[in-house]
């Protein structure tokens, strides 16, 4: 999708905010955020889960099993996640389970969905850094992204982060 095409595509659609959902606390404060901000400017979330690809592929049974698992974990997670945005944002978000690497999935949905306006990254607070995919995206790739990055520090709270909102 060129870059007009996406600026007429504003015009028309909702604009939403793209959530990476894992298992981190991070996570859970980017949601915060753009749901809290998704409720104050008219928009919407969308919250993806990535299932990446496991290392362990000896038995097709037993990956199969993972495999499986692995969507219930993503399904289950979505679903207990989308009632709390449903609260904050007062809608319900769209929640979509891909599978894959992170990062080439985030783009490609970013790249297939002209009304995700902003994708918004929990940066982790721990030691080890923010995190490889805000590494990833707000780093190296920052400047060829379609569209904004918002990075949510993980040292915030969640009052904090409602007061900003």
């Amino acid at each position: 999708m060129t870059r007009w095409t996406r600026k007429l595509h504003e015009f028309f659609i909702v604009r939403k905010f793209l959530v990476v959902v894992d298992q981190t606390p991070e996570c859970l404060k980017a949601l915060r955020f753009a749901a809290r901000r998704a409720s104050r400017t008219g928009g919407g979330v969308v919250m993806l889960f990535v299932i990446e690809p496991e290392e362990f592929q000896h038995w097709a049974t037993v990956a199969e099993t993972m495999r499986a698992e692995a969507w219930s974990e993503a399904e289950a997670r979505l679903n207990a996640l989308a009632e709390e945005v449903k609260a904050l944002a007062g809608t319900s978000p769209e929640t979509i389970i891909r599978e894959g690497l992170k990062r080439e999935q985030v783009l490609q949905l970013i790249d297939e969905s002209p009304e995700i306006a902003i994708l918004v990254l929990g940066a982790g607070s721990e030691n080890e850094g923010p995190g490889p995919l805000v590494t990833s995206l707000a780093g190296s790739m920052a400047g060829r992204l379609p569209i904004p990055v918002t990075l949510v520090p993980g040292h915030m709270t969640l009052s904090q982060i409602d007061d900003l909102c």
